[in-house]
């Protein structure tokens, strides 16, 4: 696929899911209103939509029809957003910018931050459980939507997402030096759970085999990781008119990555054997994936 022909269809995949976002954003109604309105503040801001994008075109690799995934697209965004929100709070990061804009605490406040987050969190698993309504009385279909949905809450929380979080919040105030298993572990969790989550959930709705799912699950971690290692190396070679942020604040911030423990030589080539391998999982399915192949070494080999 030529990249302006791949830049189109990206183009095209990314409208497809706000479209199916302001299918489900909540209504802004009610005296709980201000709350809703900053979590569309929140996720309608704008993004990549990878996530969903990942799960959209792995669900239809799978030999996935109709529209059982949609709950799922939103949700997943949602969870994302939600973390992002989160993310920006003046316990967290505090960032007053994401995307352009202000971000939600600094517009409503840090506790209406919270709530919006924990709103985001909530709302993203009321719209996920719609899905049973679409099943038609199918068993096995409500079945592989109970797993899709044990799925999403496992890599969103402690044993995903959160723990990842969890895992970097600890290591930032430690006295040692992170080892490269802490980093591997905070990578693998904070960054790549969600890629999982997003991949695993597209396999599981189009009915893919056990096996399938856990080589979707290896792909998406070797996704999730080196998207991360890759950011690490950008922190020190990238141009910061590209990245639109300041190189270096790693290092000066004393922050231990993948380049400062195991060298930048080596954070290549890890980059490079993650993102092959990942490649090479995909080409073992029979549905198409020319796209995802191409958006996988998109961003994990990225330059901003």
């Amino acid at each position: 696929m030529e990249v302006q022909e791949f830049e189109k269809e990206l183009r095209k995949k990314t409208e497809q899911v706000e479209d199916v976002l302001k299918k489900y954003q909540p209504e802004e109604t009610g005296l709980q209103h201000t709350v809703i309105e900053a979590m569309n503040y929140s996720l309608l801001a704008g993004g990549k939509r990878l996530r969903p994008i990942l799960m959209q075109e792995t669900f239809e690799m799978c030999g996935g029809k109709g529209e059982i995934v949609e709950p799922f697209l939103a949700a997943i965004e949602m969870i994302h957003t939600y973390s992002l929100v989160h993310d920006d709070l003046p316990a967290m990061d505090n960032d007053e910018y994401r995307r352009g804009r202000h971000t939600t605490w600094y517009v409503y406040g840090d506790a209406m931050g919270i709530l919006a987050g924990d709103g985001l969190l909530n709302y993203a698993f009321e719209t996920a459980l719609r899905a049973f309504g679409m099943c038609s009385g199918d068993g096995e279909l409500m079945q592989r939507v109970a797993l899709a949905l044990f799925t999403l809450a496992r890599k969103a929380g402690i044993h995903g997402m959160i723990g990842g979080q969890a895992a970097d919040i600890q290591a930032e105030g430690q006295e040692d030096p992170v080892t490269e298993e802490q980093l591997l572990f905070i990578h693998e969790n904070k960054t790549a759970a969600l890629i999982q989550a997003s991949m695993m959930i597209g396999a599981i709705l189009a009915g893919a085999s056990e096996a399938e799912v856990r080589q979707i699950e290896k792909c998406a971690y070797n996704i999730g990781v080196a998207f991360q290692i890759q950011d690490d190396i950008l922190d020190v070679v990238g141009d910061s008119r590209e990245l639109g942020k300041p190189v270096g604040s790693d290092a000066q911030n004393h922050k231990q990555t993948y380049v400062t423990i195991k060298g930048l030589d080596t954070a290549r080539e890890a980059v490079e054997s993650l993102s092959g391998e990942a490649v090479e999982i995909l080409e073992g399915f029979d549905g198409r994936h020319a796209f995802l192949e191409q958006l996988v070494l998109m961003l994990i080999n990225r330059q901003k």
